[in-house]
């Protein structure tokens, strides 16, 4: 009994120190990833403004793309909006709404996730090789402890991997789209 005892009391403490630690754990959490295309901004803007085109190149379309969208509002910008859903375990259903845009720099929009709300960006900026396209999301994890520490340990580094991926089919998409610009003969130009 003795043993059980001292058992119980050391599992008791441990949740008391999880719990206690979760207090120092933000409840915000942000997941941002960045890649640069050989692009302009509005070419990559575009992807993102346009709903119809997430087909094309967003990661959870990849992962099921026999799920069920609806779209309404207009096709791009503020107050356009498309619903997923999906039998797909890694998909789920949910909803994405943009609710700001600034052309070519910046798009604001809001995505739920069954009760689960989130806020994210899509930033574009010029290089000197194209463009830099950020995308962020932010969440509030509230204050429940278990929450808190999935999002410390997993969150970043499975929706970080989607964003990745989805840059990346976004940037084949409009790097193809861009003219190929074909290097004139050496000798053109010069009678030879």
């Amino acid at each position: 009994m003795n043993v059980l005892k001292k058992i119980g009391l050391s599992l008791l403490g441990l949740v008391i120190l999880l719990a206690a630690g979760s207090l120092f754990i933000s409840s915000k959490l942000k997941v941002e990833r960045s890649i640069e295309v050989a692009a302009p901004a509005n070419a990559a803007f575009e992807q993102v403004n346009t709903l119809r085109n997430w087909e094309q190149w967003s990661p959870w379309h990849k992962i099921d793309p026999q799920m069920l969208l609806t779209y309404s509002g207009p096709d791009g910008g503020a107050g356009a909006s498309y619903n997923w859903f999906s039998q797909h375990p890694d998909v789920g259903d949910g909803e994405f709404k943009i609710v700001k845009t600034e052309p070519y720099k910046l798009i604001d929009a809001q995505m739920k996730f069954g009760e689960e709300v989130a806020t994210t960006s899509y930033t574009f900026d010029e290089t000197a090789k194209g463009t830099r396209i950020t995308w962020a999301m932010e969440s509030d994890l509230g204050m429940n402890p278990v929450n808190k520490y999935f999002g410390l340990l997993f969150l970043d580094k499975y929706v970080g991997a989607d964003f990745e991926r989805g840059l990346n089919n976004m940037k084949q998409i409009v790097e193809s789209m861009q003219p190929v610009v074909q290097q004139g003969d050496a000798h053109a130009g010069h009678g030879h």
